[in-house]
């Protein structure tokens, strides 16, 4: 059955490697699975308020993530972190409704220098795995793209034995987003222990 799965865009240039990655996966991938890139630019920075207020475009990202089978999230990496803009939007998604509980998530990083956003991707995984989000990050799954403005031709991904990698992880994904949806024993007790949890109470 073909897949759905969204991918988190984690920059806000129209011209970034990660953007171009993302969608180079969901032209090459289109025989396995539709994959909607989704900009986060238009989020509000996120805050907290009595009433737990959410706005209109941080819901539109919630009913996105909410019905796909997967989540591919493609993070530069900015002085060695995840970028605020990809913070920014994991913080509202983690606030009210929650979408990431026991949700398959693939992590991709592009970067100019030869490191591929590997340290972002690492601090990457510790956000997702934290008390209120709850993701289930397929583990091995280090998609490290170096030198990528130099990576891409008309034609896909210039070096083969990185597009067989990526066409790897990508299978794996598949298989791993089939996997999860068995592993649902903890799905209610994740996710009532995300909407109690609660930084202020510790």
């Amino acid at each position: 059955m073909m897949k759905n799965f969204v991918a988190l865009v984690g920059s806000e240039s129209s011209t970034s490697t990660n953007r171009h990655l993302l969608q180079y996966m969901k032209t090459h991938f289109s025989a396995e699975a539709t994959i909607e890139l989704i900009s986060l630019t238009n989020l509000p920075i996120f805050k907290k308020t009595d009433d737990r207020f959410m706005p209109e475009p941080t819901l539109a990202l919630i009913k996105k993530i909410l019905p796909a089978d997967g989540v591919i999230i493609g993070t530069p990496e900015y002085d060695h972190a995840v970028p605020a803009l990809l913070l920014n939007a994991l913080a509202w998604a983690s606030y009210t409704s929650h979408p990431f509980v026991n949700k398959p998530v693939m992590i991709t990083g592009a970067s100019y220098g030869s490191l591929g956003s590997s340290r972002a991707q690492a601090q990457l995984r510790q956000v997702l795995d934290s008390p209120e989000i709850k993701a289930r990050v397929m583990p091995g799954s280090e998609f490290l793209l170096g030198h990528s403005l130099e990576a891409f031709s008309e034609q896909g991904l210039i070096d083969e034995e990185t597009s067989q990698q990526l066409d790897g992880l990508f299978k794996d994904f598949l298989l791993f987003v089939d996997i999860s949806a068995a592993l649902n024993n903890t799905d209610d007790i994740k996710k009532a222990q995300s909407e109690a949890f609660s930084w202020d109470d510790k």
